[in-house]
């Protein structure tokens, strides 16, 4: 919602055909690891074998 709206977010993770069994401790892992990026305003996302990381849209934060 906060992308399609173009609102401020504190970050956004995004867990990608993780089984509810792992989204926790990779949610976990993901806020320890990356969490001055994600409250900057990054997105996060996390799928099996693969972490990527979408900085803040400078232009997004103004708003």
């Amino acid at each position: 919602m906060a992308i399609v709206r173009k609102t401020k977010h504190s970050g956004i993770v995004r867990l990608v055909n993780l089984s509810a069994r792992q989204q926790g401790p990779i949610c976990l892992g993901v806020i320890a690891k990356y969490g001055d990026e994600l409250q900057s305003g990054a997105i996060v996302t996390a799928e099996p074998g693969r972490l990527r990381i979408r900085p803040p849209d400078e232009n997004s934060r103004e708003k």
